[in-house]
Order: C-alpha cells, then sequence, then structure tokens
C-alpha cells in the first residue's frame, strides 16, 4: 500500500480509530495498574482527583474567561480531557522513583491515551476525517489557480488563492475555490457563484475536510450534468482562533471584506454570472452567522444565503463583552448591524434563506429557530431543515449539501 493511500486513512471510523482506542485502553490499564500496592492505589486515586479537578479548572478557563469560541465544550470532550490528563499525570505517578525503563515505558503508555483522546475528541466533531487532514496536508486535487480555472476534468479542481482585502483592508488568510467540471471561460452559459464560510475557530480548508465539499460539489455536479456553483472560500478570521465577527468594527472590516473585496476579486478573475440574484453565502456555526449577517446587511450582493448551525447574534460569548471589544462598549452602534435587529426593523422580500438545525444541538438548535422566527416576520423566504446529530459535521456537512440542493433554483441551475 503506498503511503499516500494511508494518508487517507479515516480517523472518524473504521479500523485507524478502533486500534488506536485499544491501544490506549490497554495504556490506560497498564499505567492504573502501577505497583499494585495499597499505596498505589491510594496515590492512583489522588492523582485521578487531581487530575478532575484540573480538568475542571481547565474547562472553566476556557468557557469562562478566554473564550476561545462562543459554545461551551460539551461532555463528551471534557471527558476525553480528563483521561488525557490523567493519564499524564498517573505516567509521572508510575515514573516516580523507578528505573528508567519504567520511565519511558510509562511516558510511552500516556502517549497512546492522549493520542486516543485526541482521536475521541476529533470523532466527535468530525473535524479531520483522515489522516491527511490532521497532519496539515492539502487535499489530493489541489491545483494552482492557472490549472484550475484554465483546465478542464470529470471532477471539480481544487485551488489555493489570495483575496487581497483592497477596499477594507482585512489582512485574511489563504482561501479556497472549486470550479466544477462544467466551467469553461467562454461558457455561453456561466456558472453561479456560492461563497461558503467556515465556522470558528477554523480555516477555509475545513469544509473541505470534515466537511468534504469537493465530494459534495461532484455529487451535485454530476445530477446537473457537471454544471455547479463556483464555490469560493474565503478566510474571514485571520487567525485560526481570531474572531473578528464577520462585522466592520474595531476587530477588522471584515463585512466591507466579504461584500467588496471578495465578490470584485471573483468577477475579475473567474468567468461566472455577473447576475447577484444567481449569488448565494453559505456557512456553517460561526460561518452560518455570519452568512445571516452577509444576507441582511446586503442584500444586493448575497440574496440568498445557507446558515447550517449558526448563532442568533455575533458574539464572542456575552453580549455585553462583544460590545466591549468590538464597539467600545456602544450598545447602539451594534444594534444598527446586529441581523435580528435589523431583521426588526426592515422587511426583506426579496431574500431568500435555509435555515438547518441539529434535532440534538440544545445550544444552538433554539437560537436558528429564534433567526427563523425573525426572517419569517421581516418577510424573507426561509425553507427549515432540521438534521440527526449536534453541533459538529454530522450535521454541518450534510446541512451545506441539503442547503445547496434547496438552493439550485434561486441559482439558476436546473437538474438534468
Amino acid at each position: 500500500m503506498a503511503i499516500s493511500d494511508s494518508l487517507d486513512w479515516s480517523l472518524t471510523s473504521g479500523p485507524l480509530p478502533a486500534a488506536l482506542f485499544a491501544l490506549g485502553a490497554l495504556a490506560a490499564g497498564y499505567l492504573l495498574r502501577g505497583r499494585w500496592t495499597v499505596r498505589w492505589l491510594r496515590v492512583a486515586a489522588c492523582l485521578l482527583l487531581a487530575s478532575a479537578a484540573l480538568t475542571a479548572g481547565l474547562v472553566w478557563f476556557v468557557d469562562r474567561v478566554w473564550q476561545p469560541f462562543p459554545d461551551r465544550l460539551p461532555i463528551t470532550v471534557r471527558t476525553w480531557l480528563f483521561a488525557g490528563i490523567a493519564a499524564v499525570l498517573l505516567a509521572i505517578g508510575n515514573a516516580y522513583r523507578r528505573s528508567w525503563r519504567r520511565a519511558v515505558t510509562a511516558g510511552a503508555a500516556a502517549v497512546l491515551v492522549v493520542l486516543a483522546c485526541a482521536v475521541g475528541v476529533n470523532a466527535h466533531y468530525g473535524q479531520h476525517p483522515t489522516v491527511r487532514s490532521a497532519i496539515g496536508l492539502p487535499p489530493r486535487n489541489l491545483m494552482t489557480f492557472a490549472q484550475a480555472a484554465g483546465g478542464s476534468s470529470s471532477t471539480g479542481r481544487i485551488a489555493s488563492v489570495d483575496i487581497p482585502g483592497t477596499t477594507s483592508g482585512f489582512r485574511a488568510r489563504s482561501g479556497l475555490v472549486y470550479v466544477p467540471p462544467a466551467y469553461r471561460p467562454a461558457d455561453p452559459r456561466p456558472l453561479p457563484v456560492l461563497v461558503l464560510l467556515a465556522g470558528q475557530p477554523g480555516s477555509p480548508s475545513d469544509l473541505f475536510a470534515g466537511g468534504r465539499l469537493a465530494e459534495t460539489l461532484d455529487g451535485y455536479a454530476a445530477r446537473h450534468g457537471g454544471r455547479a456553483p463556483v464555490v469560493v472560500v474565503p478566510d474571514d478570521l485571520g487567525t485560526a482562533m481570531a474572531n473578528p465577527l464577520c462585522l466592520d468594527s474595531r476587530l477588522g472590516r471584515v463585512a466591507t471584506y466579504l461584500a467588496r473585496d471578495v465578490p470584485d476579486w471573483i468577477r475579475r478573475h473567474l468567468a461566472v454570472d455577473p447576475d447577484p440574484a444567481h449569488w448565494a453565502i453559505g456557512g456553517y456555526s460561526h460561518g452560518g452567522t455570519c452568512a445571516l449577517q452577509l444576507a441582511v446587511g446586503h442584500p444586493t450582493v448575497y440574496p440568498t444565503f445557507v446558515d447550517v448551525s449558526g448563532q442568533r447574534e455575533p458574539t464572542l460569548g456575552s453580549r455585553d463583552r462583544t460590545v466591549r471589544a468590538a464597539f467600545g462598549g456602544n450598545a447602539d452602534a451594534f444594534r444598527r448591524v446586529n441581523p435580528l435587529d435589523v431583521l426588526g426593523r426592515k422587511r426583506f422580500p426579496q431574500v431568500f434563506g435555509v435555515l438547518v438545525a441539529g434535532t440534538d444541538d440544545e445550544e444552538y438548535l433554539p437560537q436558528q429557530h429564534a433567526v427563523r422566527r425573525a426572517c419569517e416576520a421581516a418577510g424573507m423566504t426561509v425553507v427549515w431543515v432540521e438534521l440527526p446529530g449536534g453541533h459538529s459535521w454530522a450535521v454541518w456537512g450534510p446541512g451545506l449539501a441539503t442547503g445547496l440542493d434547496r438552493i439550485t433554483g434561486r441559482l439558476g441551475l436546473e437538474q438534468v
């Protein structure tokens, strides 16, 4: 088997994660067994209590103080975190005043447990479906933009692109472009545009890794005679952990970047349908919230949107913290751009939206219901979809695929 084939092994199901879980369980048993004395049992119990305390403290710090993302760490992730911390502390306990061989063995066992825990966390979110994705390698079919835009193939082509913040001044990371099989620069029937946004923390590549976006779009193209939207995935964060909220604020002029710089770049570099009626924006989680913001704030640019598992408003964890960080405490400035506040003041009969939520998403499902009510009250046409799953790729990938199917007519594409 070629090395490149092993890079595409699944990390969310199948033999590789099963083997890693089994090895992690054996390693955990070895660490717990220790010296198998009454004294060791007392030490192990103290170490497990210390692990629980450290886990609780770390979760509190992440959820309440640091707040790198607005949603809290789920129970599954907290459990895996506890197991990893416990493995490290038990390894130290096993190695204390023992031979170097014992120390090395205990360290190796801890590494196996931590690796299994990382796979468990990844399985919960589905962020990295393959080894290739986990180690940060690009997709197999990534090519230069010139090759993607000027070539042809039976499947779509993916290219990395730099979209400068010419007007906004926003410093974005590289984005990605998907060009469908039917794309031809001289085609008299130019293809529509779909701008997609990733979650936070995250990057444009997450849509192609965790979301398997290329497979979704290739399948869509196959059902439509090779025709599909030209999909542009820009970066709206700046860095993986940043959150400038898709707004024009102290945190950056991201709304201008997405509503002005990105469309301008698309029209200059891609042969696409220039009619805004055939343009759409979408995303999942933070990206879904951002899609709603752009559709409300710039409906002439993006009159169609797909919001998968989004929030009721852009947030850094709380309304107060968001207003202070982005607008210096000016709550009126926030209300002028917050989508639900805008929906309460204006009507949008020309906007069409698809809202998707997971049936097990206790935090975001109610928020999506609130978004739905506000959109309908403002005159939007809204399609509501619930899919089995929580706040993870189990919903986000299928949700984006479902959303794409529901906006086919709006994009001017017909099924063949």
